[in-house]
């Protein structure tokens, strides 16, 4: 019988910040095996307990635009005076491979990324349950200082504005749920037909061609 495979899928979450995405695209890659983790570049150094390679490959500011402009970067953009991307190759050979990826990237970076990728990119848009929460979460996580905290609130409701940009919106109210709701579009992403190859044979074989 001819073996049906598939394309991976580049699964791309975006969300003003605080509103969930990173922890969304954590418990995903957390509770499927088969996911795998994008490795971003970043200019910023790292936290306590972060390693290059395993986190972020961490890269002056220097490299980072020398990687842009020499295309080794799938989507990438300086963010509040840091740079953040996505390496081209490894992304390229696990879709190749059949592998999925989840990417927690910004609005900008889903253009990108749609742009180099038009037939890979599935996307979620996170929404936080109202601006007020968004801003409780923001602080109760203290990890920045007001001043930063205010102008996330600032840049929100600018990336909230393109939320019609993506396939798929869901807004986070609980987060197991929120989780839930993820996981089911990526499989159903799985399913869809142009990304099984070997169908058309396939079909053939049960004289439905």
């Amino acid at each position: 019988m001819t073996r049906v495979a598939r394309r991976g899928v580049c699964f791309v979450i975006s969300a003003p910040s605080g509103a969930g995405k990173s922890t969304i695209a954590n418990a995903l890659r957390a509770g499927d095996s088969s996911l795998v983790h994008s490795v971003s570049v970043t200019t910023r150094a790292p936290r306590p307990g972060e390693k290059d390679g395993v986190h972020y490959h961490f890269r002056s500011l220097e490299q980072f635009r020398t990687m842009a402009d020499e295309g080794a970067l799938l989507e990438w953009a300086e963010v509040f005076g840091r740079g953040y991307g996505t390496p081209r190759a490894p992304v390229e050979a696990a879709l190749a491979s059949g592998r999925d990826m989840v990417f927690d990237i910004d609005w900008q970076g889903h253009r990108l990324l749609r742009s180099a990728l038009p037939d890979d990119v599935v996307s979620l848009f996170v929404l936080p349950p109202s601006m007020k929460e968004l801003d409780r979460r923001l602080r109760s996580r203290a990890s920045d200082d007001a001043a930063e905290i205010d102008r996330r609130m600032a840049a929100a409701l600018n990336e909230i504005s393109h939320w019609s940009e993506f396939d798929h919106v869901l807004i986070n109210e609980e987060l197991d749920t929120a989780v839930r709701e993820a996981h089911a579009i990526l499989l159903a992403s799985r399913l869809r037909t142009r990304r099984q190859t070997g169908l058309v044979e396939l079909m053939k074989e049960y004289g439905a061609a």
